[in-house]
């Protein structure tokens, strides 16, 4: 009896043993995937950072294009005030001013003394409009030149936020993949299966909800029928279609399609429309997420939304609430 009982005591040690480190690596590959998903969502937040930047600096270089054009247009009027500027000092210098007015005055032919003291005159007060002229073009110019410069500045600082953030981005894929690395090889296949099952049924789920939620009309209508039809569409960062999406390169396009320009960024999407409150809340409505704001989709109601999740996701229908992952709920816009 006694002996009986070691064993199965020798029996259960051993099997709480073997099973110890199975237990043990399950969960170690659950928490390597939530890592890698929160490094996944910190690279999305990063890019759309990035996109936000890339949107500005492309808009910063645009004036500052104009501005550079304008002070070259200025400088050229004033190198044409300065020759005319030239051309009177010359022209008042070979009459020889004074001396040539006295001359005139004893001369002969009074006429002639009065044709050229009005031509003098005319020389003298020419000079003094051209003078003023050239005044307020040099300090048109100046000013100009001022703006050049502090619009280069602000370019160079927006570039670096850009080429930050971008880095930033891709060093948190980077990381997520220095984790899965470190996973055996059937653990890693593992871990792609789980996910593919995830999102395939992600994505048959959203594609049945979709039937259900196209009756709305005008240009939200538009909008999401056009994003319903990239249900599936994996995630990119900075892509605007046709078949990779980031948040705001698909609302973006969905809109586009509807008649209405949005940049590709969501942060200054939200600058956007009008104001709406979660109470008011219509299919169509972009919604945004995230301080600052990293994240939009379009609601489709019923506290549903059709967004581009993240790298390693699909475009699909998602539920929120007050929060949508880590990132708060921040407000509305109508377009």
């Amino acid at each position: 009896m006694r002996r009986s009982r070691l064993l199965s005591a020798a029996l259960a040690l051993f099997m709480a043993i073997s099973l110890a480190p199975l237990a043990s690596a399950k969960q170690t590959i659950e928490e390597v995937r939530a890592q890698v998903i929160i490094l996944q969502e910190d690279a999305a937040e990063a890019a759309e950072g990035a996109q936000a930047a890339k949107v500005q600096l492309a808009r910063l270089r645009k004036q500052l294009q104009s501005v550079q054009a304008q002070e070259a247009s200025q400088q050229s009027s004033l190198e044409k005030l300065r020759g005319s500027l030239g051309a009177i000092a010359n022209a008042q210098y070979m009459s020889g001013g004074l001396s040539q007015s006295l001359e005139l005055l004893f001369s002969s032919d009074p006429t002639l003394y009065l044709s050229s003291a009005g031509a003098l005159e005319t020389v003298t007060r020419g000079k003094s409009v051209q003078l003023r002229k050239y005044a307020v073009a040099k300090q048109r110019l100046e000013a100009t030149s001022i703006t050049v410069e502090q619009k280069v500045a602000i370019v160079a600082a927006t570039e670096a936020k850009f080429r930050k953030q971008a880095s930033l981005a891709q060093s948190k894929l980077e990381e997520a993949e220095a984790l899965l690395k470190k996973l055996r090889a059937e653990d890693r296949a593992r871990l792609a299966a789980l996910n593919k099952k995830e999102q395939d049924a992600a994505q048959k789920k959203s594609l049945a909800a979709a039937k259900g939620l196209n009756a709305v009309s005008g240009r939200a209508g538009l909008a999401l029928r056009y994003a319903f039809q990239q249900i599936g569409d994996n995630y990119v960062f900075g892509a605007a279609g046709p078949t990779r999406w980031d948040c705001s390169g698909l609302t973006m396009r969905a809109f586009q399609t509807a008649g209405v320009s949005l940049p590709h960024s969501s942060r200054l999407q939200f600058n956007r429309g009008l104001s709406i409150s979660r109470s008011a809340l219509k299919p169509g409505d972009l919604v945004f997420f995230g301080r600052p704001i990293s994240h939009v989709g379009i609601y489709v109601g019923g506290n549903r939304m059709v967004h581009a999740p993240r790298p390693g996701a699909r475009v699909q229908i998602a539920t929120f609430g007050s929060w949508f992952g880590r990132k708060p709920y921040v407000g509305a816009r109508r377009l």
